[in-house]
């Protein structure tokens, strides 16, 4: 908890230099999301266009890495808010609701409000979905000569000690031991993953790393690793830049969303610029160019048919019926139990 508070110190102290120093402007956004990949796409196909049409208001887009910073940042700026817009994880959403740093998020914010898909309206948080993500299987195209259809492809015996796996309490680790549980035949994850568990730790000999560095793409795009599991939008990124070598693949069980949220910051100095920056990130034409952009699915419905062919099916948006319904609040509630199954039964049988 210290080293998240004084991350958020630093994060204040900077932006509070930068916020000062273009305090002359005449109406500044502060956007804050995810830095890297993200910010590079997002402000290519969302933020730039935004101002060409609006040039009386100016985005600056403040990156950071995950959505615990950000909420640590928030939560340092409570008195004195700097930050007008945020894109977050929706389980960490929640928190910053609960703790009155997001305005309320209804159709006076954004008219699009009403044709987001159900998944992005969360009850309970102040804040809607902007971007869906999904876990898929990842294989290096050189090692995998089949392209694999089914999860059941990591268990396969001829890539023992070349599967990577990001592990609890890394999210893309929760969400598979939904998947796995689902495949094992389980029907309530609330109540249980213990057909789930068990069938990971047939899976556990195979593993070379819980802990892929610099990330999961990297290793399986070198080769250093055969087969794995990552996010979609990021795998289609880096699989356009690998030169084939690494493939993508939506399985046939299904998969299960990762969903971002955008909300407007409790007090935000430039709120009404502000509301009118998240209607346009909600409108079907900037969803659809970020979906082009890097394969995040849409959550506005009426996006779906602006998006070209090739686009669209790099992402879960046409087969919205084959992701696994996951309320990430009521997971929060068992994400320590899981991660405790996965320390004790089944990172241990790797090793």
């Amino acid at each position: 908890m210290t080293g998240l508070k004084h991350a958020a110190g630093i994060s204040l102290t900077a932006l509070s230099l930068s916020f000062a120093a273009n305090a002359a402007m005449a109406d500044n956004i502060v956007l804050s999301a995810y830095s890297g990949i993200f910010q590079e796409n997002y402000v290519a196909a969302v933020v730039e266009p935004f101002m060409k049409a609006n040039p009386d208001i100016t985005v600056e887009f403040y990156g950071m890495p995950n959505s615990a910073q950000m909420l640590g940042t928030l939560r340092a700026q409570k008195s004195s808010p700097q930050i007008d817009v945020m894109i977050m994880d929706v389980s960490v959403a929640k928190a910053a609701t609960d703790e009155g740093l997001f305005a309320p998020m209804d159709e006076t914010v954004s008219k699009h409000i009403a044709d987001l898909y159900p998944q992005a309206r969360v009850e309970g948080v102040n804040a809607v979905g902007v971007t869906f993500d999904n876990l898929v299987l990842l294989y290096n195209t050189d090692k995998v000569k089949d392209v694999p259809t089914s999860w059941k492809a990591l268990w396969d015996k001829q890539y023992a000690g070349q599967v990577s796996i990001p592990a609890v309490p890394d999210i893309q680790g929760t969400t598979f031991t939904i998947i796995s549980d689902k495949m094992a035949g389980g029907t309530n994850y609330m109540e249980s993953v213990d057909a789930g568990i068990k069938l990971l730790e047939e899976l556990a000999p195979n593993v070379q790393t819980w802990e892929p560095r610099p990330d999961v793409y990297q290793p399986i795009s070198s080769g250093t690793a055969a087969i794995g599991i990552g996010w979609n939008a990021r795998a289609q990124v880096y699989s356009n830049l690998s030169d084939g070598k690494l493939g993508v693949v939506l399985p046939e069980e299904g998969s299960g969303f990762q969903i971002n949220v955008i909300g407007l910051v409790q007090d935000a100095p430039a709120s009404e610029s502000a509301k009118k920056f998240i209607d346009y990130a909600l409108s079907p034409e900037a969803q659809a160019a970020f979906t082009e952009k890097m394969y995040y699915a849409p959550t506005n419905a009426k996006a779906a048919p602006l998006i070209p062919e090739a686009a669209i099916k790099r992402t879960a948006a046409g087969v919205m019926d084959k992701m696994i319904a996951i309320n990430w609040l009521d997971v929060a509630k068992i994400r320590d139990s899981i991660t405790e199954q996965w320390r004790r039964r089944v990172i241990p049988l790797s090793r």
